[in-house]
């Protein structure tokens, strides 16, 4: 009779060779590569987003057309400005009239009452107001607005540096400006670059 062979297991691959562990190192740092390109990415696109939602909501960047601020803000003047809750006399800021965006100088708040004399010079509650900023006083070519005036609540008395030849809250074209319809206060000059630097 004959005797049965027995039967012997398959030889198992060795998984635990040099190779392997090699192999096997390669394609986990392939994996993380991967993973770390795709995280940068997404980072990057993140913080791309957020930039430009922050210029866009707080830090909006304008170019000056006109010549209403001179001498403080020249024609093509690229600025930055900034977003806050509370404006002051003599801040500049950017606002909305008719679908444009116009640069003033806050001259008045809510409440306030402004005088102009004859040569141009504000009078503020009954006192002259001090503005270093300005080349000359000037009552104004479009001025029309019959002072005294009282500052409306919620808004703003503007004008611009260039006396003589800004339209601004002097005339009822304009009058005062609501608080909703302020960008923001001009804060930096950025373009070009021997006008680089903070505005007063």
């Amino acid at each position: 009779m004959k005797k049965k062979k027995e039967l012997q297991p398959a030889a198992s691959p060795n998984f635990t060779t040099t190779e392997y562990e090699e192999a096997l190192q390669k394609e986990t740092q392939k994996q993380q590569y991967r993973r770390g390109v795709y995280t940068t990415l997404v980072v990057m696109v993140v913080a791309a987003a957020i930039c430009v939602l922050v210029a866009s909501l707080l830090l909006p960047v304008l170019r000056i057309h006109g010549s209403s601020m001179q001498p403080t803000v020249e024609e093509q003047d690229i600025v930055v400005s900034l977003k806050k809750r509370n404006y002051q006399p003599g801040d500049i800021v950017a606002l909305y009239f008719e679908n444009r965006i116009l640069v003033k100088r806050i001259v008045a708040v809510e409440f306030d009452t402004v005088d102009l004399t004859q040569d141009g010079t504000f009078l503020i509650n009954g006192q002259p107001l001090e503005e270093p900023y300005i080349s000359a006083p000037h009552y104004g070519e479009a001025t029309n607005l019959t002072f005294p005036y009282q500052v409306p609540e919620d808004c703003y008395f503007v004008a611009g540096d260039n006396r003589k030849e800004s339209v601004d809250s002097r005339s009822t074209e304009v009058g005062a400006i609501p608080t909703d319809d302020i960008v923001g206060t001009i804060r930096l000059i950025v373009w070009p670059l021997n006008r680089f630097g903070a505005l007063q």
